[in-house]
């Protein structure tokens, strides 16, 4: 496939399309001997001289014997393309460690006054930064009705999801100090926030939430107004739900996997992807983390394979 390398050094597809890249994995695969059972639900492994993995087909039981068996069945988010985090219950009753999935590179739920809605909602934030918990995050948030979305806020998630009662702190105007946004309304003496629009170049959505920030009271000097733009806090009621999320995190403890993600205690057992207790940046970092880990189950699948009497 042909290919271009973006102004971020990252490499897409020319058809900027994963459908056909798709397609071209599904037919090498098969051309190496691969083959695909479709539409079989997993619903256990048992062990034995081999292991039994046992399967839904339309209702009905079915069982497939292997030597080695590598399990790539996703995270909790997305249920509707099979990722429903079924599997959880299944290697939890075989006595495996896994962490609890929780929703990661997710939006974060705020329950905005109407009069952020009205002006700002489907609004971006650009060029601001984010913070929480000690760590920033650079990028843009996009204001929705359920509370906020985008590259920042989802880079705060482990901070986000770490704090008992989460907040995200806001600087709308990164490249400016505090002291010079209160000299560029040195001459204004009232109304401070809608001089501040102007000079300022707030968007309206930055607009919208300073003039309904819950308990404000009417900033009463350029500095005041300042010291807010720069350390807006905003307060989170959580995230959104697992299955909105892009991605999972939480899954198979590290502990339980050895160096070839192999199980510890169900030899000949592998996993990979979003299965693992792990979670990358949404995008090609998280497909990149996938992809990494499948090879490295692979690998050891056969070197297990090889070693078996």
């Amino acid at each position: 496939m042909e290919t271009f390398v973006a102004t971020s050094g990252r490499v897409y597809p020319r058809e900027l399309k994963a459908a056909p890249l798709l397609r071209r994995w599904v037919h090498r695969l098969r051309a190496a001997g691969v083959h695909f059972v479709m539409r079989h639900r997993w619903t256990g492994l048992r062990p034995g001289a081999r292991w039994s993995v046992d399967c839904q087909v339309e209702g009905e039981a079915r069982t497939f014997e292997a030597d080695a068996v590598i399990l790539a069945l996703g995270g909790g988010s997305w249920p509707e393309t099979g990722s429903d985090g079924a599997w959880v219950s299944v290697l939890g009753k075989l006595g495996v460690t896994v962490v609890p999935l929780a929703p990661a590179n997710c939006g974060w739920e705020i329950p905005w006054p109407p009069g952020v809605l009205a002006r700002a909602e489907g609004q971006p934030l650009k060029n601001v930064t984010a913070r929480a918990e000690g760590v920033m995050a650079v990028g843009e948030l996009l204001v929705t009705k359920y509370g906020l979305e985008g590259g920042a806020i989802y880079q705060l998630g482990p901070a986000l999801r770490a704090l008992p009662e989460p907040e995200i702190v806001i600087d709308f105007k990164p490249a400016h100090t505090t002291q010079q946004l209160a000299r560029k309304l040195g001459d204004c003496r009232r109304n401070f926030l809608a001089e501040a629009r102007s000079r300022w170049r707030l968007s309206d959505a930055a607009f919208a939430i300073l003039e309904n920030l819950p308990g404000r009271a009417p900033f009463t000097s350029a500095e005041a107004l300042a010291t807010t733009v720069k350390n807006c806090v905003l307060r989170l009621t959580g995230p959104r739900p697992l299955a909105k999320a892009i991605s999972s995190a939480g899954g198979v403890h590290w502990s339980e996997l050895d160096a070839a993600l192999m199980v510890r205690r169900l030899p000949g057992i592998f996993i990979a992807g979003e299965m693992i207790d792990w979670e990358a940046p949404t995008g090609g970092y998280l497909m990149q983390g996938c992809f990494a880990t499948g090879t490295r189950a692979a690998q050891g699948a056969l070197e297990w394979m090889r070693l078996r009497p």
